[in-house]
């Protein structure tokens, strides 16, 4: 004969286990109806609203299509600033680079010619 086990200390009794079980049910039932009515309204807001986003969507696309004629010209007009400016920009900085080789070219031509002072050494005391 097998003696019968007793239930391990902390462990809940078979009956314990049994309602647990059961409202666990209950709880996941309701749980269940609960999202397929959720599911179904959101289902009636998405189709009743549909129309109302398809109005929303051609009015944006109604005012991109105002916003864009409107700026085009004022592109062109930057577009003309830019390439004025950038053409003023690029003649300066040719002068300049034109300058600056003058002045390097003239500061080379006077290091080559004899100058009629001899170096002056510099002298160090120390």
């Amino acid at each position: 004969m097998t003696e019968p086990t007793a239930p391990e200390p902390g462990a809940p009794a078979p009956e314990d286990t049994d309602e647990q079980a059961s409202a666990a049910g209950r709880v996941s039932a309701r749980a269940q109806e609960w999202l397929a009515q959720l599911q179904k309204m959101i289902e009636e807001i998405a189709r009743e609203a549909a129309p109302t986003i398809r109005q929303v969507g051609a009015k944006a696309a109604e005012l991109t299509a105002i916003a864009a004629e409107k700026a085009g010209p004022i592109a062109q007009r930057a577009a003309h600033a830019t390439e004025e400016g950038g053409a003023r920009l690029a003649g300066r900085a040719r002068q300049l680079a034109g300058d600056l080789r003058h002045e390097t070219g003239a500061a080379a031509a006077a290091e080559s010619e004899p100058s009629a002072e001899p170096p002056v050494e510099e002298s160090h005391s120390g």
